[in-house]
């Protein structure tokens, strides 16, 4: 039996922090009831089956590229680069792997990718809730750290009250902090 892994992203867009990437191999024949693409799932159905898939998976992981990283190689390699190292954290080593996207970089093995994979693959969807919910709860975490900024209610992404609330925080520090993505900032506008 050929040992499959699933992998994708979570975090491509926000302002901030890491884009992080799951990677999964689920058992055979595993009934994942509502097992969908991350971001069509509620923050509660997100959560109930994280704590399903972290059980009961084969093997799973989640690893990241810092905004540095996402910074010096650009969002898409970064995320490939979050992917790959999230597959590597796998035990047993799969033999292919699932790739959301249409792009599958400099992968160990053969990888095969999907465009909406998360919603064709249990492996890539069981992937995308455990990279989005770790995400998540990361950005909630900050949010200790850096209240201004406000992190637990947009989790980075650039909505008005993110932006309104990162000029607050350039006013009082002079800088945006370095949990930023400084080349997703190129045009910010300081009202």
């Amino acid at each position: 039996m050929t040992i499959i892994a699933g992998t994708d992203e979570a975090g491509r867009g926000p302002l901030c922090g890491p884009v992080m990437a799951g990677a999964c191999i689920l058992p055979a024949g595993i009934e994942l009831p509502y097992l969908n693409d991350s971001k069509k799932l509620t923050e509660k159905r997100r959560d109930a089956l994280y704590e399903r898939i972290t059980k009961e998976a084969v093997s799973w992981a989640v690893a990241e590229a810092s905004p540095a990283e996402i910074d010096e190689y650009n969002i898409l390699s970064a995320s490939q680069l979050a992917m790959r190292r999230a597959v590597a954290m796998l035990s047993p080593t799969p033999e292919l792997t699932l790739v959301d996207g249409n792009i599958a970089r400099d992968f160990p093995m053969p990888a095969v990718t999907l465009v909406g994979g998360d919603g064709l693959s249990p492996s890539i969807a069981a992937a995308s809730i455990l990279a989005k919910v770790t995400r998540d709860r990361a950005l909630i975490a900050l949010d200790a750290a850096y209240p201004t900024l406000k992190l637990a209610k947009h989790k980075g992404y650039p909505t008005k009250e993110h932006y309104a609330a990162l000029n607050a925080y350039i006013d009082e520090h002079g800088d945006v902090p370095e949990i930023y993505r400084r080349s997703f900032l190129k045009n910010l506008h300081r009202t």
